[in-house]
């Protein structure tokens, strides 16, 4: 049988769908499927890992390719005179080869999936070289473009760093933490020197890196002295044998993997000297059962801290163990009636103090700990999102926020040994950025976007002064900017609050054609916790392509999100599928009564959680949605891992109650509207048999329901989003708006 072409299956898809242009884009350029995810990104380019060097005369990014969006190479911006050079090149150092099952599970952790290149890199302290991995081996480049090679075998190189004063390169290899010193001809050493079977040194375990954020598993001392570092033994874990069904056959994967209610790996921390010698186990006490969330040194390299969390994560330490001895003792207690967040914010000052965040008060907020005591150096209904920089001889500090609006983060400077001062604001009103700072405290890279400016990034002052274009990306009509033949037709997002039900403001976004309508709207659903998605930025094309096909697309962050404070993500607590299905069938009834919608054509579209949302908002509410588009739905927690899980229904050993109640198989049956089904069959993380059990019981039920799959792809589905978009339209054309609405 003959294949259709692209181009083709996009015209069968948009024919079917038969959705007329609004009037605005008749004299643009109309954008489609291929275009919106082919390169040079609509957006224009997306520098990643944005740093400064420690003398301050380079910013460094990762910057994508005209030619292909996915691919980073490593540029670097003179901070004096704006200008930009690549310093490595990813295509000349790349290998031929497939990226080691490794590599590959490393990059979905971080969510970087469909990047390829250079993923990541590291300063040296003297400000002319840099540790660049590349596919798995490791290179030394120099600010004067030389390139000089410092691995080169078949087993991949992962967790690589620079020693804080450059005398050393460490990295894992095949589960061992090896250390090289830079000296000319020395060799790589296993400063752990075991080689237990599932037994790793130097590494994050999966837990940590999926759902703590945290993916180093080693920490050089300042002064190079010591090392501390964390043993991974996933003996005690339950291994499953994961099925990745793809093109050309099945692979079987055993995998160690805590389910929700099972054994976590045990992960012990260790103190060591650079050559493995002086090695002593740190003891962090009862119980034993904990999660390693965070590890970070005294700048005397004397203390290191580590936060310990309970299983249970409603109960933090702050420990302070000693570098010689490794004897800890704990220096601050977080608890929580629910969960405690874990955030990046954590400065020890050099007089001994900690800069820190908490949401003791309810709202995340920094304070100072000192003495054994904690003054609040920020406050008020709004969220701290992370501490930036420090410049302690000044007393000042510098973090991102929302103190003017959850739709709008901010970066902000405070004067925190100044009583009563308030942050100064240092970014304009109307978008949204991020920022870093080098650690003198002298520099920030600011990046900025607004719902009609894709993203820039620029060097500025510490009071928020531009001083020259990292990547200025500006989109104006007649520039060269990707976007620009589209722009006539660009729609501007519409903002605006509702009330839950508990009276909290939950912010909503909207895109829609221009006249009155109606027209059908799909919502776009997330709805888990950790999530924030309604934003005063730079709307995703994709979006613009389906407003463009004539479809209002909707969005509202319902409680459980965060950046509001605790009070509105706390609902959620043991209760999953509860009020956030609540909120969004408040806003599908909103909808319902405003004159630009058809109340007759809703459709719902959500991916991962999601997609579970998309599920249980069918079960609640049958005949409510025109259709709703599932793609890769949890559908049984017990099947998801330990830490996401319990950190929100508990522990289900002890009590599956919350898991029944929670879960997406047992109201199958009542779904009675149209439904896509779709998953990636070598999904690791929300893994295939979710979606294999929603099959069985909606068959059972004698559900008919339409189904995508695809063989080989992970969560992410990378490479394959025109595919995705053609099965959503083909699907919402048959299901939504075939004909004349």
């Amino acid at each position: 049988m003959s294949r259709l072409p692209v181009a083709a299956l996009l015209a069968c898809a948009l024919a079917a769908a038969a959705l007329p242009l609004p009037a605005a884009a008749a004299h643009a350029e109309a954008l489609t499927l291929e275009r919106v995810f082919a390169s040079p990104a609509l957006t224009g380019p997306r520098p990643r890992v944005l740093q400064l060097s420690p003398d301050g005369r380079l910013a460094t990014l990762l910057k994508s390719r005209a030619d292909d969006k996915d691919r980073f190479d490593l540029w670097a911006v003179d901070t004096q005179t704006g200008q930009s050079r690549m310093l490595v090149d990813s295509a000349r150092l790349a290998s031929s080869g497939p990226l080691s099952e490794a590599e590959r599970m490393n990059r979905e952790r971080q969510r970087i999936a469909d990047v390829k290149g250079i993923t990541q890199y590291g300063w040296a302290p003297d400000g002319r070289r840099l540790l660049v991995p590349v596919d798995g081996d490791l290179w030394v480049a120099g600010v004067d473009g030389s390139v000089q090679r410092l691995t080169e075998t078949p087993a991949t190189e992962t967790d690589a760093r620079l020693s804080p004063r450059g005398g050393y390169a460490s990295f894992v290899r095949d589960g061992r933490l090896f250390v090289q010193a830079l000296a000319a001809g020395s060799g790589a050493r296993d400063i752990a020197g075991e080689a237990t079977p599932k037994v790793a040194w130097g590494v994050a375990e999966f837990i940590a890196q999926e759902e703590l954020s945290r993916f180093e598993g080693h920490w050089w001392a300042p002064d190079d002295a010591r090392i501390a570092v964390a043993r991974v033994d996933e003996r005690p874990v339950r291994e499953v044998t994961r099925a990745a069904i793809g093109a050309d056959g099945t692979r079987l994967f055993t995998q160690a993997y805590p389910a929700a209610g099972t054994a976590n790996a045990e992960v012990t921390l260790w103190l060591m000297n650079p050559d493995g010698s002086g090695r002593v186990a740190i003891d962090l006490g009862p119980p034993a059962d904990h999660y390693i969330a965070r590890v970070a040194w005294a700048q005397d390299g004397r203390t290191l801290y580590v936060q310990r969390l309970n299983r249970e994560q409603t109960r933090l330490d702050i420990m302070a163990v000693d570098a010689a001895t490794g004897a800890a003792r704990v220096l601050h207690s977080e608890t929580s009636t629910t969960w405690i967040n874990l955030h990046d914010s954590f400065e020890p000052l050099q007089d001994g103090s900690i800069l820190w965040a908490s949401e003791a008060d309810g709202h995340r907020h920094l304070y100072r700990l000192a003495g054994g005591t904690a003054r609040q150096l920020t406050r008020g209904r709004w969220v701290v999102d992370e501490l930036v920089g420090v410049k302690e001889k000044d007393g000042r500090l510098w973090f991102t926020g929302f103190a003017d609006s959850t739709l709008e983060k901010h970066v902000y400077s405070l004067d925190w040994k100044r009583p009563g001062a308030t942050p100064q604001r240092l970014t304009t009103p109307g978008g949204w950025h991020e920022a870093v700072m080098d650690k003198a405290g002298r520099r920030l890279i600011i990046t900025g976007s607004t719902p009609t400016q894709p993203a820039q990034v620029w060097l500025a002052d510490g009071n928020g002064k531009r001083l020259t274009w990292i990547e200025e990306n500006r989109l104006a009509p007649g520039t060269a900017h990707p976007y620009a033949p589209y722009l006539a037709s660009h729609v501007v997002p519409e903002f605006g609050t509702l009330k839950a039900a508990d009276g909290q403001a939950m912010d909503w976004r909207l895109l829609k054609p221009a006249g009155p309508g109606p027209f059908p709207v799909l919502m776009q659903v997330y709805g888990g916790p950790h999530a924030h998605n309604v934003q005063r930025r730079f709307p995703a094309v994709i979006e613009q392509f389906l407003v463009q096909q004539g479809w209002a697309v909707f969005q509202i962050d319902n409680r459980g999100s965060n950046n509001r404070g605790k009070a509105f993500e706390d609902p959620i607590h043991r209760a999953m599928g509860g009020v956030e299905v609540a909120d969004q069938l408040q806003a599908l009834a909103w909808i319902k009564q405003q004159p630009w919608a058809r109340a007759d054509k809703i459709a719902v579209n959500g991916w991962s959680y999601g997609g579970y949302m998309v599920l249980k908002l069918l079960e609640a509410a049958p005949g409510q949605f025109a259709a709703g588009i599932s793609g890769a739905p949890v559908t049984r927690w017990e099947l998801y891992d330990t830490a996401y899980t319990e950190r929100y229904l508990g522990n289900p050993a002890r009590d599956a109650g919350p898991y029944n109640r929670s879960g997406a198989l047992a109201d199958a049956g009542k779904i009675s509207d149209p439904l896509l089904l779709i998953h990636g069959m070598a999904d690791d993380n929300v893994v295939f048999e979710n979606s294999t059990a929603l099959m069985t019981a909606l068959q059972r039920a004698r559900r008919p329901f339409d189904l995508m799959v695809y063989p080989g792809a992970t969560h992410a589905t990378p490479g394959l989003e025109v595919h995705t978009w053609i099965t959503r339209l083909r699907f919402l054309g048959r299901t939504v708006a075939p004909t004349g609405f």
